[in-house]
């Protein structure tokens, strides 16, 4: 039996999960420690129903996909739009560094999965599913490149194996950071600072003084969609104004993505429509000294993000990874332990080899496995005990939420190139 949903239909439903996952991240404690999004616990939570009525009654649920395809598309251009080139002059050579840092371990970490892919006899393009694609870039990304992949490449099951792995990537993320922080902050004999209630005043409970966090942890809040339940001052014509800047962005993407088709340039459309929002955001600010609406874009990006991760949690089919769970299994522990290596021998010592880059380190681990906002929570939970991190602070969430697209998205278009990899 299938049941089909109109993009009516299919809206209300992902209104209808984002509701419930609101409500269970509320009610549920660890959901919200661990920084799952709303929708995908909502989400998450569809799926295994929808798989248990497949399992008793046959049923299978079809959605509208051209509504999804093009909120994908707007959180892609959100990404674009926010990326403001003179923020490299911020952070410095320390942010030039991580995010060199983390460039490298992007192509560590789609070698290891596509080599251990290989050797458990999968597709090697399986491997870039568990490797960067979801865990540096997100359940945003997942849900992008899954379709391309099963489309393009015939890896069936890509968008439910990708969301699978990247909601193990925030869990994971948020479990590893602090210890890796603490392992290397006890080598330097750093003692914990007196409880919060206990400092001085300027301090907050981050650990980060509160004109530090203007620029670090609020920053990352404004650029990520776990955290969008924050005021926001937005009037119609800002709306309008906005909504301009994501429709020449979608305009430029479908029309690049037409003249490109099957020449050496061919890029998903989702890239199209992340560079487009650079080019227009650069231009505008730079060139026409336009003020951009930073809050707006937010609010559409997040917006957008949710309701796409929302339909495509509802389209999965977890029935499907029934013969991968134990290969990837293996490829996601080697995954995780790659990370802590790294983090605690190369992020650690090149970032400095001293508190601050403890901190980075914990931050490393949260977005190079989950989220920005993991990241930020595990800086959180270090700096809450050993004091604040004002670089940590600083470079992280400028690394996690602006960046660290651009250049995982070079990297992956680079890999699903390779001929080898086919």
């Amino acid at each position: 039996m299938e049941l089909t949903l109109n993009g009516y239909h299919t809206l209300i439903a992902a209104a209808l999960v984002m509701l419930v996952g609101h409500w269970l991240v509320f009610r549920i404690k660890p959901l919200a420690t661990f920084n799952i999004p709303e929708p995908v616990a909502g989400g998450l939570l569809a799926a295994f129903i929808i798989t248990l009525l497949n399992a008793t009654t046959g049923l299978t649920l079809t959605l509208e996909t051209g509504l999804q395809t093009t909120f994908m598309l707007m959180f892609f251009a959100s990404i674009g739009l926010s990326a403001d080139f003179t923020r490299l002059k911020e952070g410095g050579k320390p942010l030039v560094i991580l995010l060199a840092l983390v460039s490298v371990f992007i192509v560590a970490q789609n070698l290891i999965g596509v080599g251990l892919a290989a050797l458990l006899g999968l597709k090697p393009l399986i491997g870039l599913v568990v490797g960067s694609i979801t865990l540096t870039g997100g359940h945003g990304t997942a849900g992008a490149w899954g379709p391309v992949l099963e489309a393009k490449y015939g890896i069936a099951g890509a968008t439910t194996l990708g969301i699978a792995t990247a909601t193990f990537g925030l869990v994971f993320g948020g479990l590893i950071g602090g210890p890796v922080a603490r392992h290397l902050i006890r080598a330097q004999n750093r003692e914990p600072v007196p409880d919060a209630h206990e400092r001085t005043g300027i301090e907050t409970l981050s650990g980060a003084p509160r004109h530090q966090q203007s620029t670090g942890a609020e920053e990352a809040r404004r650029l990520t969609f776990e955290l969008f339940d924050q005021p926001r001052l937005i009037t119609a014509y800002a709306a309008i104004e906005t909504l301009a800047m994501f429709a020449a962005c979608l305009s430029s993407a479908d029309l690049l993505s037409r003249w490109t088709h099957g020449t050496v340039i061919e890029l998903p459309t989702f890239i199209w429509a992340l560079a487009s929002g650079v080019v227009i955001r650069n231009v505008l600010t730079h060139v026409f000294r336009f003020q951009m609406f930073d809050r707006a874009i937010d609010v559409f990006g997040n917006t957008s993000l949710s309701l796409f991760l929302a339909i495509a949690l509802l389209s999965l089919r977890l029935w499907e990874l029934a013969g991968l769970a134990g290969p990837v299994a293996i490829i996601l522990a080697v995954q995780v332990l790659a990370i802590m290596i790294y983090t605690t021998f190369i992020t650690y010592r090149f970032m400095g080899s001293d508190y601050d880059a403890a901190v980075v380190a914990a931050g490393h681990c949260g977005f190079g496995l989950g989220a920005t906002p993991t990241a930020i929570a595990n800086m959180q939970a270090v700096t809450d005990r050993f004091g604040p991190s004002y670089k940590a602070y600083l470079v992280v969430p400028l690394v996690g939420a602006f960046f660290v697209d651009l250049v995982n998205a070079a990297i992956l278009q680079i890999f699903t190139q390779m001929p080898f990899l086919q």
